[in-house]
């Protein structure tokens, strides 16, 4: 067994919160299915640009229960309501939800796991089959604390709803696993913004998993902005299930972390149901970032819009999977996957991978893939016009990404993201 897998069991058998809501069993189920397989090698498919050679030879501990310190100015600009998690620990000192709206409800998953009805926290004993699931699995047996968010049908928030994930330096290298729910029901509309970001030096691996559940007519706005710190490492996995004309609009800005990885499982099984999920991959310095998106249309006449943007710098790597699958039965489904990559430096690396599987009649689907530089003509024609050349990629550099911002039709919210992705812009190495 490998050091990361030995470090996890050991932290299995400590667990205080692991028999709460009648989860023991099926936690165990999971961890057991994490050992047997182990970890994933580089000839599993789904791991091919992310070798977890390093990774698995490290030993991690659990987080303190206790709070780790962190200047608390990384929170400016964050504004309520808000809940803080740092080093995978609830921070209620700096979390006010007040605020939130009529109809909407926002719990710790510990204080779900400690007080709470067992069938709220059922979606922690949702199994996962492929061995390939690693990550997930180990979630499911060691997760005690993330968010459980519900909005009863209708409700609407007027301002969006904060969650920070802080990585914060501690002794020793910190593991923490975090599980969160976020379901709105029938008419629900809400605007959510996920910032993982990091405090101080660490080298702290965090794993979280993220179930979205969106009823008939429910329409999510989603942030996620992932600025962890330049050594730490970063799994994250997103599963959302969308009904009846449902609508999910949803940015990921990654921005930072040493290693990051985040899957992104959408499934339309309503009529109708409408996704629009765009993304930026900021790959520089030593930073490996992977982003794989698994869209399943299942109801007819849903639609997919998917706009995904990569850089590369220094030594960086980048790797992109787009999979759409149209299913039997889809038809009218409406789908598109742009992801254009460039690369700014001579030692940086993106690998992309577009795969669209149809099995329904009148379709409309298309999905492209570029990995290019700067245009030259763009480039030239700036020059001419008496732009330094510095500041002229930069322009463009810049308008290149912020494409994918258009997501959202909410001004102030465009500008709060357009602001963090233009402070990691300023920071690119192209050496």
């Amino acid at each position: 067994m490998s050091a990361l897998l030995d470090s996890f069991a050991t932290a299995f058998d400590s667990l205080a919160a692991r028999d709460a809501a009648g989860l023991g069993e099926s936690r165990k189920a999971a961890l057991d299915a994490a050992m047997r397989d182990g970890i994933p090698h580089a000839r599993v498919e789904a791991w091919k640009y992310t070798p977890l050679r390093s990774l698995e030879r490290r030993s991690f501990v659990a987080s303190d229960t206790t709070v780790a310190a962190y200047d608390v100015a990384l929170l400016d600009g964050i504004p309520a309501p808000r809940i803080v998690f740092v080093n995978g620990r609830l921070d209620t000192a700096h979390s006010d939800i007040a605020g939130l709206g009529a109809g909407i409800t926002l719990q710790p998953l510990s204080q779900v796991l400690r007080e709470g009805e067992p069938r709220d926290a059922n979606f922690l004993a949702r199994r996962f089959d492929r061995a390939d699931e690693i990550f997930a699995r180990l979630n499911s047996a060691l997760a005690d604390d993330g968010i459980v968010l519900r909005a009863e049908a209708g409700a609407h928030a007027a301002v969006p709803l904060h969650l920070v994930f802080i990585g914060a330096a501690s002794n020793g290298d910190r593991a923490w696993h975090l599980r969160s729910l976020i379901e709105l029901r029938e008419g629900a509309t809400l605007t959510v913004v996920e910032h993982q970001l990091g405090a101080g030096a660490h080298s702290h691996l965090a794993n979280a998993v993220t179930h979205v559940h969106l009823g008939p007519n429910a329409t999510l706005n989603h942030a996620r902005v992932q600025d962890e710190g330049a050594t730490a490492t970063l799994i994250s996995r997103t599963d959302a299930v969308m009904a009846k004309s449902a609508e999910y609009r949803r940015l990921d800005l990654e921005l930072g972390a040493g290693l990051s990885r985040h899957e992104l499982n959408v499934a339309l099984h309503g009529d109708g149901a409408k996704l629009h999920a765009n993304g930026v991959l900021l790959a520089t310095g030593k930073r490996h970032l992977d982003t794989r998106l698994g869209i399943d249309h299942v109801g007819r006449d849903s639609s997919c819009d998917l706009t995904w943007r990569g850089l590369g710098a220094g030594r960086a790597k980048a790797a992109f999977h787009g999979g759409i699958l149209i299913r039997e039965g889809a038809d009218g489904t409406a789908a598109n996957l742009s992801n254009k990559n460039l690369l700014l430096s001579e030692g940086a690396e993106i690998d992309t991978q577009p795969v669209l599987e149809i099995h329904a009649d009148e379709v409309q689907a298309a999905h492209g893939a570029t990995v290019g530089q700067l245009d030259a003509t763009a480039l030239f024609y700036m020059r001419s016009r008496g732009v330094p050349a510095e500041q002229a990629r930069a322009l463009l550099t810049a308008a290149f990404c912020r494409e994918t911002l258009a997501v959202f039709e909410d001004r102030v919210l465009r500008e709060t993201l357009t602001a963090r992705l233009d402070a990691a812009l300023a920071t690119l190495e192209t050496a």
